[in-house]
């Protein structure tokens, strides 16, 4: 990975940028959420496209061969998915991701699985706070979710 990072907002969500989200996104489910069937990767797999292609606000990262290392979208405050390749994962580019959200659309809060407590420890680090648990995720599987907010400066 080159240390050139080109963060861009996605308007034009052609059919063959959405295969590559959809790579970065299995890439980096399968190396963060081991709390995750192969038959529940596959499952949700089916309804990312729909995801990335109706969220409000899409960013993704690019190197500097124009490859996406990671990706983010954002809906009226809310963080509503942030992956990263798993060869982008510790060179600061989720940080420069959820800033930019922060920064440039007002991201406010977000979910996370609880059974990923490196992302909890992340957006923890990141100033955001737990204020509700869920027993299950949004569409109701077995898969608490925290809901995290920024804390007040």
């Amino acid at each position: 990975m080159t240390n050139e990072i080109d963060i861009r907002a996605l308007t034009a969500r052609t059919h063959a940028l959405l295969a590559q989200l959809l790579d970065v996104w299995e890439r980096s489910v399968r190396a963060t959420h081991a709390f995750l069937t192969e038959a529940e990767i596959l499952r949700i797999k089916a309804y990312v496209p729909e995801a990335l292609g109706g969220v409000a606000q899409l960013f993704a990262a690019f190197d500097g061969e124009g490859r996406p290392l990671g990706f983010m979208g954002v809906q009226d405050g809310s963080l509503e998915m942030l992956f990263l390749a798993p060869e982008a994962r510790g060179r600061g580019l989720g940080r420069r991701l959820l800033q930019y959200g922060i920064d440039r659309c007002g991201v406010e809060r977000l979910a996370v699985n609880e059974q990923n407590p490196a992302a909890r420890g992340f957006y923890e680090h990141m100033g955001f706070a737990v204020y509700k648990r869920t027993d299950t995720d949004e569409q109701g599987g077995p898969y608490p979710l925290l809901y995290l907010r920024r804390k007040a400066k």
